[in-house]
């Protein structure tokens, strides 16, 4: 059996994206009278500063336009689905105000759109096969028809983040915990290949219009890149995307898992192509943070660059998640911050679920509260300087760094709201880089 996927350039607001559904025909299995579930990628927000949205963030365009093509087709019950991780886990005015700002509100005016932020709905525990267990969103489950549309990036832990992994947004925390295993036979990609088994049927659109290479989030780098690509199935949609990236299916460890179980060929074999071809569209977007590690130093090169020496903080791994991978960059900032010139004595810094301590270390900082669980009764390390919380607290985190002998300032992580705005800087006075993409005329 053949899979169609369509390519096409985005040119016009609607007509881009009614010319990608049409060309693969991505609303066949759209039932009559359905219950319609559309799932963005909002993989971050705050309400604190402006932050670049551009290939982070799936576009308001292309969430009006298919809002719009199902009310030409009939379609009255319409919900935007979303499970934005914000700092804290009790916070619902950042999502709610990431809804209005993104203009959901008024799609829900204009069309009757309904829009929920997951983590104030039921989940139902689901089973995917091989012991992978999963809590999903009611509203999702119990949808007709879901339409998929995530940002066309790169993924520093998944290499890219498409339709599948988009979908990791409609599963609670302990769910999203779970699928950062420290198992290397069953790790992160093991578990993000099932996501799409036990769905409605699914029409996904690669919202490429903004591309993010390192991504998933604001400090990648992102590119105007005018790319639609949809299919009504989301392995073909996504093993596409991931060559529109430059990368071959059978290099990303998501997808050949799912085709594994699926039976599917990584080749591109059982797929058809209409519109623009790969080929002409298709640039190599980079996803990892290259490190290097000697006796000196274990840091992203930028910082060993840096002449930084003494410190060894190992390079994350897919068992750390969202919430200490929100404050890995920070940290990381706050050491290059504090550097004197000075070598540090021996400093090593674990994440994650699976790291263990070097032995010779003289201090091991364990950051989060799985890197304490895992090690807290190790041998090998000489002094323990544990980071317990879940997520991370600022001031635990400097306290940590200050008896490491770090000097980090305080205020970096006090203005931990402010640093997104930082970000932006790379964009003004670039017009590709237009902000009424994100917004509701």
């Amino acid at each position: 059996m053949k899979h169609t996927v369509a390519i096409a350039k985005y040119e016009k607001p609607l007509e881009s994206v009614q010319n990608v559904v049409e060309a693969c025909n991505g609303l066949a299995k759209l039932p009559q009278n359905a219950r319609v579930y559309i799932k963005p990628n909002i993989v971050f927000w705050t309400r604190a500063v402006d932050f670049p949205k551009w290939g982070v963030i799936t576009t308001s365009r292309t969430i009006e336009d298919m809002v719009r093509i199902l009310k030409d087709h009939g379609v009255n019950n319409i919900i935007i689905g979303e499970g934005t991780v914000v700092s804290n886990p009790k916070d619902r005015e950042t999502p709610q105000h990431a809804f209005e700002s993104l203009g959901y509100k008024k799609l829900k005016e204009r069309y009757g759109v309904q829009y929920i932020n997951v983590f104030d709905r039921p989940f139902i525990e689901t089973d995917l096969g091989d012991g992978v267990v999963l809590n999903f969103n009611q509203d999702l489950l119990e949808s007709d028809f879901v339409v998929d549309i995530p940002v066309l990036k790169s993924h520093n832990q998944t290499v890219v983040s498409l339709g599948i992994k988009n979908l990791k947004g409609c599963i609670d925390i302990i769910s999203r915990r779970r699928c950062h295993s420290k198992d290397p036979e069953k790790d992160l990609n093991f578990w993000v290949s099932r996501l799409a088994d036990k769905m409605p049927p699914i029409f996904t659109l690669l919202d490429g219009i903004y591309t993010n290479e390192r991504g998933p989030a604001i400090d990648g780098r992102i590119r105007r890149s005018n790319i639609l690509a949809g299919s009504t199935d989301i392995l073909s949609a996504d093993m596409v995307g991931a060559k529109l990236l430059g990368h071959e299916p059978s290099s990303v460890p998501h997808l050949v898992h799912a085709a594994k179980n699926h039976s599917r060929p990584l080749d591109l074999s059982d797929i058809t192509i209409v519109g623009e071809s790969i080929e002409s569209l298709a640039a190599y977007h980079e996803f990892d943070f290259k490190y290097q590690e000697d006796e000196n130093c274990c840091l992203p090169i930028p910082l060993a660059k840096q002449g930084i020496q003494g410190i060894y903080y190992r390079k994350y791994d897919s068992s750390m998640c969202t919430y200490c991978s929100g404050i890995n960059g920070l940290v990381l900032s706050a050491i290059r911050y504090a550097w004197k010139g000075e070598p540090w004595d021996k400093i090593e810094v674990l994440t994650g679920k699976a790291m263990k301590p070097t032995p010779g270390m003289k201090k091991t900082i364990l950051l989060g509260k799985c890197m304490y669980k895992a090690n807290k009764d190790n041998p090998d390390i000489n002094e323990m300087i544990a980071i317990k919380g879940c997520p991370p607290k600022t001031d635990d985190v400097v306290k940590a760094l200050h008896q490491a002998g770090i000097d980090a300032d305080p205020a970096l992580f006090q203005n931990i709201d402010q640093m997104p705005a930082f970000f932006m800087g790379k964009y003004q006075g670039k017009t590709e880089f237009d902000a009424k993409f994100f917004s509701v005329e």
